[in-house]
């Protein structure tokens, strides 16, 4: 009953944003476990082949460069349509693609709030709902397919930067992904989510340049590792996860959960 409980043997998957940072974690997972297919996506043509190249050489499955911007409606039917074109099914689908904008309240442009609220809420929606028929296709009670969307802590928690449209954006994308799920689970595609806390990324830039710093805010004492993003996405995506439906799973070392709270003289005993 426990065998191949975390495999992806044969598995067809597509990870937006997947040419480094968490997306490349996750794609590498991915591949890991078994997967025969991941297609990648990135706005540039270069690291996206590499990366495609680089995990192709490195694990069984294949990879493959889809470097499309799919921060517009053009740009995700152009996606959708190549899957369709070279999968008669979808059996995950990462909405990892996502953009980050911090400025003063009084001087937050309206730039950086459309930006971020297209690419990080209304892509993913609107991805999914492009390539519902192969996902469908993939579906089964016995096995369905997989929605996994990728938001961030800072959808759950107040982060003191800053970065207003990112934080309303992960918030939003938690309870879309609630909502998604209550729509197509009865076509056994489970939809769920990963809010990630500090990990190495160009989205990241603490995280990634000054690790130890991060760490000291962070309950485990450290900042995340490659595999520690990709086993819960490998959870979510194979049949370990299949009863796990509509949640967000917050990989973050504790910060959400596992926190005390603000110290201070107003909170002793």
């Amino acid at each position: 009953m426990l065998k191949n409980l975390f495999s992806l043997d044969g598995r067809i998957a597509l990870v937006t944003g997947g040419s480094r940072g968490i997306g490349k974690m996750i794609a590498a997972g991915l591949l890991a476990q078994g997967a025969a297919r991941v297609y990648i996506t990135a706005r540039k043509a270069g690291p996206c082949e590499e990366t495609a190249k680089q995990l192709s050489a490195e694990y069984g499955g294949e990879c493959i460069a889809l470097p499309i911007d799919i921060s517009t409606m053009a740009g995700i039917d152009m996606l959708a349509g190549e899957i369709k074109t070279r999968e008669p099914r979808l059996d995950i689908l990462v909405n990892n693609a996502g953009a980050a904008w911090g400025a003063d309240f009084d001087e937050f442009p309206e730039s950086g709030w459309d930006k971020v609220m297209n690419l990080n809420v209304k892509t993913p929606f609107f991805l999914t709902k492009a390539l519902a028929a192969p996902l469908r296709t993939a579906a089964s009670a016995e096995r369905p397919a997989k929605v996994i969307n990728i938001a961030s802590i800072d959808g759950i928690f107040v982060n003191p930067l800053e970065t207003y449209s990112y934080a309303a954006s992960k918030s939003g994308l938690i309870h879309l992904t609630r909502r998604m799920a209550a729509k197509l689970i009865k076509d056994h595609i489970v939809v769920t989510a990963i809010a990630p806390g500090p990990f190495k990324s160009d989205m990241n830039k603490a995280a990634r340049d000054h690790a130890d710093e991060v760490a000291t805010r962070v309950p485990a004492g450290r900042i995340g590792t490659d595999e520690d993003m990709a086993g819960t996405a490998i959870f979510l995506a194979s049949r370990a996860g299949d009863y796990v439906v509509g949640n967000t799973i917050a990989v973050d070392g504790g910060i959400v959960y596992a926190n005390p709270g603000i110290p201070g003289a107003g909170w002793d005993s």
